[in-house]
């Protein structure tokens, strides 16, 4: 698969993957203590920092979609 994440693309998935992880793990939220929104916002934050290291989406991918600037 080629890269379909562009930079700005990746840096916002970067950050919003660190603050689910925050907001599961640290943030002390009595939101957070319930399993299934602390899990869930981990896994998400999870995905999300995985899109932004391998700068593939697979979603963009069906949908033939790129925020890549041409080449």
């Amino acid at each position: 698969m080629s890269a379909n994440v562009g930079t700005l693309d990746r840096v916002v998935r970067a950050v919003l993957g660190l603050v689910l992880l925050w907001l599961a793990f640290f943030s002390g939220f009595a939101a957070f203590d319930g399993a299934v929104l602390k899990y869930g916002a981990a896994l998400v934050g999870l995905v999300m920092l995985g899109v932004a290291v391998l700068r593939v989406c697979p979603v963009y991918s069906v949908f033939g979609l790129s925020t890549c600037k041409l080449r």
